[in-house]
């Protein structure tokens, strides 16, 4: 017997007899992964899976895009960026229908590698479309202080970097959202640690679990969500150990505090939710396109 069948098997014991219940996973890479592995289908019936907002592509706002688009068509600008947002609506167009009139955008696979199309084009403004969750957000910080250490001043951000324990207490505060329990992102975990989800359990009783990306790590951490249910208890269970600590990555947070304070941020879909995002501090102002 395969474990992934015994976690199967051990998420329907604790299932049965209950009423239906909602997990939501918060990641977007958790969606995908669940719908590759087909979890969805050997689920019980009465426990449901409901997609949060952990996609940063899908909660990036359209002003955020129509400034980018923008930015792109201006003849002395190069717009850096990953391939997940190119198809992303704005209000009018998109980066790709923008690539399509002749503007310059290019795809990168790090921060980092803008800072070398920084060197190269120095003649160029170059913009990166700084977007994600705190996954991301420390590299990107890693970046600007590279830029700063080296003199570079053709380097920009747009930034519109998400917070994901913000989100999750702006939702369970909605009284029409219905959760009984939370997958968390392990990404995300990774960097805040395990601990900065505490408040799920501690002020509003809702029981979660950190869970890794493969079939058996997402089982996993579902059966560990049920069977706080099953005992009536609400904690954060670190069901991704191998890489999250408690207090997450000391370092990575050291240089996201350096660069970033806490702003109020407009997600797509949800509207503007307090101190769910990231803003340059003053004194790196020079690498804020929208400041400059």
């Amino acid at each position: 017997m395969s474990n992934a069948l015994e976690y199967v098997q051990r998420i329907a014991r604790l299932a049965e007899g209950k009423k239906k219940l909602r997990v939501m996973e918060v990641c977007g890479t958790h969606t995908v992964a669940i719908f590759r592995s087909g979890i969805r289908q050997v689920l019980p019936e009465n426990v449901e899976l409901v997609s949060g907002p952990g996609c940063p592509v899908c909660v990036t706002n359209d002003d955020y895009i129509d400034k980018a688009v923008e930015y792109s068509r201006r003849k002395d600008f190069i717009v850096a960026t990953f391939g997940d947002m190119l198809k992303v609506p704005g209000s009018r167009s998109s980066l790709s229908e923008a690539v399509a009139e002749g503007a310059d955008v290019r795809i990168v696979y790090s921060p980092l590698d803008s800072l070398k199309l920084a060197k190269e084009k120095p003649r160029k403004k170059i913009i990166f479309l700084a977007v994600g969750f705190e996954t991301t957000a420390p590299t990107q910080a890693a970046t600007v202080l590279a830029a700063k250490a080296k003199g570079i001043k053709n380097l920009f951000m747009l930034s519109a970097q998400k917070l994901v324990p913000p989100a999750l207490r702006f939702l369970l505060k909605d009284a029409e959202v219905k959760v009984d329990g939370f997958l968390l992102p392990g990404h995300v975990a990774v960097v805040i640690g395990a601990d900065a989800f505490n408040f799920l359990a501690e002020e509003f009783q809702i029981p979660s679990a950190v869970g890794g990306f493969e079939a058996e790590e997402i089982l996993t951490a579902i059966g560990s969500l049920l069977e706080q249910i099953d005992n009536g208890r609400a904690e954060v269970a670190n069901e991704y150990r191998a890489v999250v600590k408690a207090e997450g990555n000391l370092a990575a947070k050291k240089i996201l505090a350096q660069v970033y304070e806490v702003a109020d941020a407009d997600w797509r879909g949800m509207g503007k939710i307090p101190a769910s995002g990231l803003k340059m501090r003053e004194e790196f102002a020079e690498f804020d396109i929208e400041r400059v």
